[in-house]
């Protein structure tokens, strides 16, 4: 069995994060033809699962980097590698240092998703929030409200690229902790992170399907620096032209860029859609 797995901000999706009707299309033609494909995304599961639903995605998913993996077919949720209330300290500590907010996403095997969050700050963090509050599918709490075993999968932000990179520096001292950041789509000069624990990866989680699922091949496709665990589990890899150097210098080669379908491209070429 031969497995595709798609990142999706800057691979699958479009630059306004959706799945372009020719992608859909392509998606569509690989089912047909029973090219198994699944998603492993830094997003939440809920987040991500109003992209995707609807287009075939029926093998597990891998979430927040690694530490969810998801299965739709038996809508069965395994968590690892959470974050501990001292892990989680540590990042408020440094967030609140640059007054940052930092929102607390936290899963339990419900399939129940709540991001806690301290008072915002900036207009920017402001509708941030608001955007958190119109998911039907998602609790948003006050950080008062949290309970102290609330299973954290990762905590995220978004403000100063400035700002942004002091936080990421301190984060970098802790062993235990891995941070992921870019540039913010709401403004030319603010910056998103993401943190979580430094053992989960795309790279692990898809170890973990190549055996559940008796993978024999992993295709892989990814733009960021998140990505690269998984280009090393995979034995093909591929970037997207927009995707950073040290990813398009580990990819088995550089394809088209995602805002012009190039993995849709790549793949009709490939499989002969």
């Amino acid at each position: 069995m031969e497995l595709i797995v798609f990142d999706l901000d800057g691979t699958l999706l479009n630059d306004v994060s959706q799945i372009s009707s020719f992608t859909q299309e392509t998606l569509a033609l690989l089912a047909q033809k029973d090219v198994a494909y699944t998603v492993a995304t830094g997003r939440t599961l809920h987040s991500a699962q109003n992209i995707i639903e609807g287009h075939g995605f029926h093998l597990p998913h891998i979430y927040s980097n690694g530490v969810i993996i998801w299965d739709p077919r038996a809508e069965t949720l395994s968590l690892d590698n959470l974050l501990t209330v001292a892990e989680a300290e540590h990042i408020l500590t440094a967030s609140f240092a640059q007054k940052i907010t930092p929102f607390i996403s936290c899963t339990d095997t419900n399939n129940s998703h709540f991001i806690y969050h301290p008072k915002v700050r900036t207009p920017v963090e402001e509708r941030l929030l608001n955007d958190f509050l119109k998911r039907t599918d998602t609790l948003v709490l006050p950080v008062e409200d949290m309970p102290i075993d609330a299973p954290i999968t990762n905590i995220s932000m978004l403000g100063p690229e400035a700002d942004i990179d002091i936080i990421q520096q301190d984060i970098n001292t802790e062993a235990h902790l891995v941070a992921y950041s870019g540039p913010a789509i709401e403004r030319n000069g603010l910056k998103w992170m993401d943190i979580h624990h430094s053992k989960a990866s795309k790279g692990g989680a898809i170890d973990l399907l190549r055996e559940q699922l008796g993978v024999s091949k992993i295709v892989c496709f990814g733009d960021s620096d998140n990505d690269l665990s998984m280009f090393a589990a995979a034995d093909e890899s591929y970037a997207p032209a927009n995707a950073n150097p040290e990813v398009k210098e580990a990819a088995t080669a550089i394809i088209g860029h995602h805002d012009a379908d190039g993995i849709a491209h790549y793949l009709r070429k490939r499989f002969d859609l």
